[in-house]
Order: C-alpha cells, then sequence, then structure tokens
C-alpha cells in the first residue's frame, strides 16, 4: 500500500535532501527550527507531497488540533510529514525538505516511504538534522556530531564520530532506510547545553543550516539567524553576569575535554533553573 499522498511531481537540478523532526530528536527546537528557517526563504513552499498520518501516529498521544478561521470556519489539522521542493537560485542543486512530528507506530514502514518518495523524485544525497540535550557550554561552538550510511562522509566533512550504543528515534531508521535505498544519507546532530534545553536555540540552527550548507552544496543565506543567534547570546551573557556561580560552572564545562568524567547538573540546579527562567520571559 501506498502511503505517500502527491500533489504534484516537481522536476529539479539534482536535488539533495534535508530531513528533519520534531519531538526526541530535536532539543531546544534545533532541527525543526533550522529546516523551519530554510522554508521561510521561500515566497511558497507548499508541499508536493505528504504522508498520510493515519497508519503511523497514535492520535492519543499526537492529537489533531482544532483550528477557527477568521470567518468561524472549524478544521482539523493532523500530525503530518510533508515534502517541499525548493528551486535554487544559486549553485547547482535544488533542495526537498521533509518536515514532520515523529511517528509512534511503523517506523520501517514510515521511513521506507519516504525513501521512496526521495527515490522518485531522484534525490542523490540526505541529510538528516537532530539536536540532543549535552553537558557542553554555550560559549563555545556547538559541537556537530555525524552518523552515515558510509562512516567517510563523516570524516569527509569535519564531523566528530559518534560512539552511542543505545535508544534511538526515527533519525537513525531514516538511515536504515536509505541503506536500503542506495541512497547515500548522513546523520547531523547538534549537542545543546543542558541549561538551555528548554528554550529554542537559535545558536544550534545556525550551526546545522551553516554545516548543511557546505554539506550539500548548496548556499543558504543565514546572516538573519546569525542576527537572531548573537542576540540569544547576548541574552544568556547577561543572565550569567549575575550569577558567579552559573559563570564556575559554566567555565568548568568550557575546560571539559572530550572523555572528560561529566559534571553533574544536579550540583547547579538551582542556578540552571535561574538562567531558564531569565530566558522564558524574554
Amino acid at each position: 500500500m501506498d502511503f505517500v499522498r502527491r500533489t504534484s511531481r516537481p522536476s529539479l537540478r539534482s536535488p539533495r535532501a534535508v530531513i528533519a523532526w520534531e519531538g526526541w530528536n530535536d532539543a531546544a527546537d534545533a532541527a525543526s527550527g533550522a529546516t523551519a528557517f530554510l522554508l521561510g526563504q521561500h515566497d511558497d513552499p507548499s508541499p508536493f507531497a505528504s504522508i498520510e498520518p493515519e497508519e503511523f501516529y497514535d492520535f492519543q498521544v499526537n492529537r489533531p488540533l482544532v483550528e477557527v478561521s477568521d470567518g468561524g470556519t472549524r478544521r482539523l489539522v493532523w500530525p503530518a510529514t510533508r515534502a517541499h521542493a525548493l528551486e535554487r537560485d544559486a549553485g547547482e542543486h535544488d533542495l526537498v525538505i521533509v518536515t514532520g512530528t515523529e511517528p509512534n507506530l511503523r517506523w520501517k514502514t514510515y521511513t521506507r516511504s519516504i525513501a521512496s518518495l526521495l527515490m522518485e523524485t531522484d534525490v542523490e544525497f540526505v541529510l538528516t538534522l537532530g539536536a540532543f540535550i549535552g553537558q557542553v557550554a554555550h560559549t563555545r561552538p556547538v559541537p556537530l556530531i555525524g552518523v552515515a550510511t558510509d562512516p567517510a562522509l563523516v570524516d569527509r566533512h569535519g564531523l566528530m564520530a559518534s560512539r552511542y550504543e543505545g535508544p534511538t528515534g526515527v533519525v537513525g531508521v531514516m538511515l536504515e532506510a536509505c541503506r536500503e535505498a542506495g541512497i547515500p544519507a548522513l546523520s547531523m546532530w547538534a549537542a545543546i547545553p543542558h541549561y538551555l534545553a528548554s528554550n529554542p536555540n537559535p545558536k544550534a540552527m545556525l550551526a546545522l543550516l551553516d554545516r548543511a550548507s557546505e554539506i550539500l552544496d548548496v548556499p543558504i543565506d543565514t546572516s538573519e539567524l546569525a542576527t537572531v543567534a548573537d542576540e540569544f547570546e547576548q541574552r544568556v551573557a547577561e543572565a550569567m553576569a549575575g550569577n558567579s556561580d552559573f559563570v564556575g560552572y559554566v567555565h568548568r564545562l568550557e575546560e571539559q575535554a572530550p572523555g572528560d568524567a561529566a559534571i553533574d547538573p544536579s550540583n547547579s540546579a538551582q542556578m540552571i533553573s535561574e538562567i531558564e527562567d531569565f530566558l522564558k520571559e524574554r
């Protein structure tokens, strides 16, 4: 059975795909925020295809939403996975952007449906985006971790290799679906400071998009996002200035080398709560 609903069949130039899901794979909205920013740069990014949600979502977990228009018309908005075709003026490659909420059911069938759609759209490379909560300092460059169908892709693009073993999200299953379909695929993850995890993190979004531009060989203008990221860092710096304990904690994070014993964040729970409250107010 085909679970893909197509509204058009775009004709694209050597397309490359970017995929991001909201949910478990998306700490501080970094991955979904990066793709939303990319879609927002285009006037009419209407989807050319979507995945029917009935087979893949538990609607008691991901409930449909009721929306009311200005005229009073009510409509249901279901959890959705949508594919957008972005024709690019610069460079040699157009983009396919796939966004959605991580599904609850039948991940293998779901990811194979996406891989099949990418194949028929002639996508030649797939980049998935993710973000996780780590014990990293916001004052350092955002660590970017890579996992790929071919480990050489991680080295080629200057990403840190992942040694993680344990539970995975739909991003990991998508890599397997791409491997089955014969599409080269790379998954890139941003590490988010745990004390800022409750806020959207534009610095992480920027890091993902800047590196995605290099990996995909697709020019992406991130100047607007860079301004937002600078303002975000300034607000965090203002919050730090009034809390010497927090400043010391961040300095210890800065000094941590890969492989060092992790600092226990429970010892700094109060100061972390203060910084979160400060940012929420703004």
